[in-house]
């Protein structure tokens, strides 16, 4: 599902060029729930923009979903994200929206038919704990709600690959698990692969298995593999 080789990114221009990313190698495979961890600052979140293809690698070798992205076209990225589900720290949803609106619009971005979309839209909200709220516009949800609402729209179009940044940072220790669990049950029910980058030690019971970075380099003892 993807395939990390030796992989550099730098930011600036060349005069002041920094380098964020060290000769970063890994693999994960489809199924898989994997957690990237470590200090602020590490580069966890830049090697996520870079798996899902938010910006184009630019040494070494990262294939996503059967995709080359070092020095990958406009149109190679486009169809990988379009493939990829997103959930952010911050929920990112449209405050005019309903929660079922909010979902069904993802949906059509992704070319479903309104019908279709609707079906989807409740379907998954139901998974997630919210059949009950569908009407509910973002500001009459908790933070833990808001945030299952974000989840249900990156699972709604089906990806085959799930992102998340950090998504029970801003929660309570029960919106944090409730949240966490959630993204376990639909990505193991859905099929995809999920990435997870996170600080939040309340979560690691979700993961397969835990990548650690510190300054750009993932460690030597990069893979801690949880019991089942």
């Amino acid at each position: 599902m993807i395939e990390i080789e030796r992989v550099n990114h730098y930011y600036g221009p060349s005069s002041m060029r920094r380098q964020v990313l060290f000769d970063v190698s890994a693999t994960v495979a489809g199924g898989e729930i994997v957690l990237l961890t470590g200090p602020s600052g590490s580069g966890k979140s830049t090697l996520l923009s870079l798996i899902g293809a938010l910006r184009s690698a630019q040494q070494g070798s990262l294939r996503v979903l059967g995709e080359e992205l070092c020095g990958a076209s406009a149109d190679t990225l486009i169809r990988v994200r379009r493939q990829v589900g997103y959930i952010f720290q911050k929920h990112n949803l449209f405050d005019c929206l309903t929660a079922l609106q909010n979902v069904e619009l993802c949906l059509g971005l992704h070319g479903a038919q309104r019908s279709t979309a609707r079906r989807r839209a409740t379907e998954v909200l139901d998974a997630v704990g919210l059949a009950a709220y569908l009407d509910r516009y973002p500001y009459q949800l908790s933070g833990g709600q808001q945030q299952r609402v974000a989840i249900a729209r990156a699972l709604a179009p089906r990806p085959r690959l799930i992102l998340a940044d950090e998504p029970t940072a801003a929660l309570d220790s029960v919106s944090g698990g409730e949240v966490a669990e959630r993204i376990r049950e639909l990505a193991k029910q859905e099929g995809c692969a999920a990435v997870v980058v996170t600080h939040d030690q309340r979560i690691l019971r979700i993961a397969d298995r835990i990548l650690d970075m510190e300054d750009g380099r993932l460690q030597a003892s990069e893979v801690r593999r949880l019991a089942a």
